[in-house]
């Protein structure tokens, strides 16, 4: 089951790596994150609220990244002036009253965990990320992105992702990847729609709309109305996600496309909502929640299965419902589409140590090269990475289910080859990775 949850998507963070090294260095420091967080179990991450304790209390990492940092604001206190901190309060305190009023949950595990979050985590850090404890937020890089807390659906977003932790269970790769991120796009979603008392049908249905800084030609990171249509940008390229499932994208990256292909159930989600009609959150928002925690749902279950669990839930309006998945080419129960199988890549050179990487709440993917025998690298770097490949021993054909929004890679080693999951990755790999990223050609 995933603990650990990032904003950023991989088909970005490539790009962003080669205009901005901010953006190399968010992802190392997201690997040190989620490595730490891996092995604690999600009953020691998230204990049962104490009867006198905060809902929720923000903590401020004045730009370090020793989590949770200093608390500055909890449930009950005033503002406090720091914009982040007040938009990070605004945003969980509007979660949780969406999960209680509207849903009838106590929390995001239905017995009344505390949410903590934490806001100026880092230098220039564009994501966000829920890590099994707690929500921590980036400033942004000042050229592309700006805060994370700023468009409050990213916060529902990663709120959501510990809802369906604790729930279905959706792990974090191919048809059952895609849907733990609509999902939380769902969610966002509602909450967006409730805050400003819009109907689906006057909703503009975009996630992180406000998220790009003023001169990026983007109007959010994704629109589950029309996917693939959020932005069209020379720095950030096109947005790839696909609407259909005849254009579903069979790939390596981003565990399956999580990112990429969460833009069919999303629009199917759009499709209900309107054909159901009036306010989304009373709408098809029940719907989908009831088919996320009423036991039809589970880890492996794909597009298919979920469309099934939620016609199961519609009563009434199950024909709305039914025809909302066959508009992007799912039916109720069919079989599944095929999903990430590829062809074996080519054998590489002896010495050349390649690291692909992919994820993030973006969705973007990162690769970088290193020659050991070229001489671009300083000799103390290129010493340092000989002796980590060679003590580093066979790596896996396939990594184990990788965390929300976390990171996945392909790593070649000289001759050899493997797919990891961030959890797989040891001290060596982890610093393998860090030095490929930082030095390497793209």
């Amino acid at each position: 089951m995933s603990r650990t949850a990032c904003f950023l998507p991989p088909h970005l963070l490539r790009r962003l790596a080669e205009l901005d090294p901010a953006a190399a260095t968010t992802l190392v420091t997201d690997d040190a994150i989620r490595a730490a967080r891996a092995a604690v179990p999600p009953t020691v991450l998230a204990p049962v609220r104490a009867a006198d304790a905060p809902a929720w209390t923000v903590h401020d990492a004045g730009g370090e990244q020793e989590l949770p940092g200093r608390p500055v604001r909890s449930a009950g206190e005033r503002a406090t002036g720091d914009v982040a901190v007040d938009e990070a309060a605004d945003g969980v305190a509007a979660s949780l009253a969406l999960l209680a009023e509207v849903f009838g949950r106590d929390s995001f595990d239905g017995a009344g965990a505390p949410v903590l979050a934490t806001v100026h985590f880092g230098q220039r850090y564009v994501n966000a990320f829920w890590d099994g404890t707690q929500l921590v937020f980036g400033d942004g890089d000042g050229v592309l992105f700006d805060r994370f807390t700023k468009p409050v659906d990213v916060i529902g977003h990663e709120l959501a992702h510990a809802l369906t932790e604790r729930t279905a269970g959706l792990v974090y790769r191919d048809q059952p990847g895609a849907l733990n991120e609509s999902v939380s796009d769902v969610f966002a979603a509602c909450l967006k729609q409730r805050l400003l008392g819009q109907t689906a049908a006057e909703a503009d249905w975009l996630v992180g709309e406000g998220l790009f800084l003023p001169g990026v030609q983007a109007r959010a990171l994704r629109d589950m109305r029309a996917p693939g249509t959020a932005y069209d940008d020379p720095r950030l390229g096109q947005d790839p996600q696909v609407g259909h499932l005849d254009d579903y994208l069979d790939t390596t990256d981003d565990n399956g496309g999580v990112h990429l292909n969460s833009g069919i159930p999303n629009r199917a989600f759009h499709l209900a909502a309107v054909a159901i009609g009036g306010r989304t959150w009373e709408g098809a928002g029940p719907i989908w929640y009831a088919a996320l925690t009423g036991g039809q749902v589970g880890p492996e279950t794909d597009f298919a299965g979920f469309a099934a669990a939620t016609v199961a839930a519609a009563g009434e309006h199950a024909e709305a419902v039914r025809g909302a998945w066959a508009g992007v080419g799912v039916t109720a129960g069919a079989a599944p589409a095929g999903a990430g199988s590829s062809q074996p890549a080519p054998a590489p050179a002896a010495s050349r140590v390649r690291v692909r990487r992919t994820g993030g709440f973006i969705g973007s993917a990162v690769e970088s090269v290193v020659d050991l025998d070229a001489g671009g690298l300083d000799a103390e770097t290129a010493g340092e990475l000989r002796e980590l490949v060679g003590r580093v021993g066979a790596l896996p054909a396939s990594p184990r289910s990788n965390h929300p929004d976390a990171f996945s890679y392909e790593i070649e080693l000289g001759g050899r080859s493997g797919r990891l999951a961030e959890s797989d990755l040891d001290p060596d790999l982890r610093r393998i990775v860090d030095l490929v990223l930082r030095n390497g050609q793209v």
